[in-house]
């Protein structure tokens, strides 16, 4: 294989637009044409101080955005020309978090043009109460595009894993007579051949897993809407409408601070149910363990998906004995850390222990591997 080379010069330019430039730089290089924007897009950001760093040092970049929403706009347009999608994406997040720009979100034509992803769709989802009417609809429709391209990445998975593990349940109960599938119930009971009586003794009889009229399985999704679990709660709203459609189950979705909201009336559409929680606030897991007892009717036939990092600001051991008796009493409690694609998440880890040993599965999950946990705790 051939070794890629590159020439002195075009070494020099690479480590002047990652330096910035200055007298302290050591490469000597001078930019001209594209260059001098894609710098000027780089030093707006990520030059230390913003403004100060660009004018102090002589780069020649343009440092910093100011409260300017002609600036910031141009320089949307900039990083978007000079960029790949998943780097513009990234810049526009370090810059409202660097350069405190939520105050320019607040405008419907600075909005329209940033690359929707999911962590503006948190920042969104935060900033909500604070939207004017105006802004409001513009946010609606960059969630809603958010969403959608969440939805046809995971849709798909979800129904069929969760059918699949609907059928398997079905075909693990103990069938009716005329239900019985003889040719899998043999094959299942082999082991229990009698030599003497040159049959099979069945232990276990499998049915056709015919579809059922009623319910075959109760969801409730309790997730904590602590500033922490943004993106766990953003998720948390697409798979309990993902979930709502289907009509072998029934699916419940709760979102709670200190307080708890129930937002399974508006289930049939995602962007409501965002657009209803409230980012921040602290976290009473005890009283949302206490709403989800009240309404889960059929216990044994109930997964509870909790989503919490489990760092309780209430009645810690009020919160362990709920989760003993939800368990006791057969219902599958599934304990999520945290459901995004960020890696290991911050938790409480003597409360994580303290639920397994009760009997909560407890553990983090990334959104494309949530239908499988799922389907394997309804199973």
């Amino acid at each position: 294989m051939s070794e890629l080379r590159v020439s002195e010069g075009e070494r020099l330019r690479r480590w002047r637009l990652v330096l910035g430039g200055g007298d302290a730089d050591g490469t000597g290089a001078e930019l001209d044409g594209d260059d001098v924007r894609v710098d000027a897009a780089m030093g707006a950001v990520y030059d230390e101080g913003g403004q100060q760093r660009g004018r102090g040092r002589g780069s020649g970049r343009a440092g910093g955005l100011g409260a300017s929403a002609p600036r910031v706009a141009r320089w949307l347009g900039d990083i978007r020309t000079y960029f790949p999608k998943p780097v513009v994406q990234v810049m526009q997040r370090d810059a409202i978090e660097r350069l405190d720009l939520r105050q320019l979100l607040l405008e419907p034509e600075l909005l329209e043009s940033i690359e929707p992803d999911i962590h503006l769709v948190t920042l969104l989802v935060e900033l909500n109460h604070l939207l004017p009417d105006e802004t409001r609809a513009t946010a609606r429709q960059v969630v809603a595009r958010v969403l959608a391209d969440l939805e046809q990445r995971l849709t798909d998975h979800t129904r069929t894993a969760v059918h699949g593990a609907l059928a398997r349940a079905q075909r693990a109960r103990r069938p009716r007579p005329g239900d019985i599938d003889w040719l899998r119930t043999v094959h299942a009971n082999l082991r229990h051949y009698q030599p003497e009586y040159r049959t099979v003794v069945p232990e276990r009889l499998v049915g056709f897993g015919r579809r059922r009229r009623s319910l075959a399985k109760d969801v409730v999704i309790a997730v904590d809407q602590s500033g922490s679990m943004a993106d766990s709660v953003v998720y948390a709203s697409l798979f309990g409408a993902v979930l709502a459609q289907l009509p072998a189950l029934r699916t419940q979705l709760i979102a709670f601070d200190t307080a708890v909201t129930d937002l399974t009336p508006v289930l049939h559409d995602p962007v409501d149910v965002l657009f209803g929680v409230q980012l921040g606030g602290g976290t009473d897991i005890a009283e949302a363990l206490g709403y989800c007892r009240q309404i889960i009717t059929r216990p044994t036939d109930t997964v509870l998906v909790l989503i919490s990092d489990l760092f309780e600001g209430g009645n810690a051991d009020l919160m362990r004995t709920r989760i003993a008796h939800l368990t006791r009493a057969g219902v599958t409690v599934l304990c999520l850390l945290a459901l995004s694609d960020d890696g290991a998440p911050v938790h409480d880890h003597q409360a994580a222990a303290d639920l397994a040993a009760l009997g909560a599965t407890v553990m983090a999950c990334t959104p494309d591997r949530f239908p499988d946990v799922l389907a394997d705790a309804l199973t």
